[in-house]
């Protein structure tokens, strides 16, 4: 019995702009987290974060904390930069390193759940991005959990925290808050795409001739 043939995409212009148009959209879409840790600014005395203790795990001996961001700027901070840095630990007398080794307080705590270190090794969480695109003046972020195990089980201890990110520049603001316009009509998205296919030379002219005569 003979086997039906299985016919080449390429017979098919409408399967090979689907799978052009896959092909784009998987090579220009970008990371989840665009901005990387040394490109970010110091926003510390312009963005406040609040620290409140809502938990404790004597068995464990670690600590839930809850994190809010505040911007306390006239300028918008573009959302999904934030992180919150774990700056420092220090202990009752206000110190944040060893008295007999002069090593940091911070290297004998476990950091559970960071979403990555610096180049010096501080853990850091990526604040949480509300509604909007932007961490508005005067407005707080989403509240988001940090958690420390003290290896020292009896040391009375405090988080300090640093904010790091991008402010949004006034033409990006004004971009990021103009209300959506009515989508075109699907003729012309189609045709947009053709045309973009037809640049990276996914298809051919023959080709667009049979999908757009």
């Amino acid at each position: 019995m003979r086997l039906p043939q299985i016919m080449s995409t390429s017979c098919f212009p409408i399967g090979r702009l689907l799978i052009g148009a896959l092909l784009l959209a998987e090579t220009t879409a970008g990371p989840v987290f665009a901005s990387t840790v040394d490109q970010l600014a110091d926003l510390t005395g312009k963005a406040f974060v609040t620290v409140t203790l809502t938990g404790r795990d004597n068995f464990n001996s670690e600590y839930r904390y809850d994190l809010t961001v505040r911007n306390q700027s006239s300028d918008p901070f573009i959302a999904d930069s934030l992180i919150v840095v774990l700056e420092k630990i220090t202990n009752l007398a206000g110190e944040d390193r060893e008295p007999l080794k002069s090593e940091p307080l911070i290297h004998r705590f476990e950091v559970v759940g960071q979403d990555g270190e610096t180049e010096d090794g501080k853990p850091f969480f990526r604040v949480p991005v509300g509604t909007n695109p932007d961490l508005a003046p005067l407005t707080d972020s989403p509240p988001f959990s940090v958690r420390i195990r003290n290896k020292d089980y009896v040391s009375i201890f405090t988080p300090s925290f640093r904010v790091y990110g991008k402010k949004r520049l006034p033409a990006e603001a004004k971009a990021a808050t103009k209300q959506p316009q009515v989508g075109s009509p699907p003729q012309d998205r189609t045709d947009r795409l053709i045309q973009l296919l037809l640049k990276k030379g996914v298809i051919t002219e023959e080709e667009r001739k049979t999908i757009q005569p």
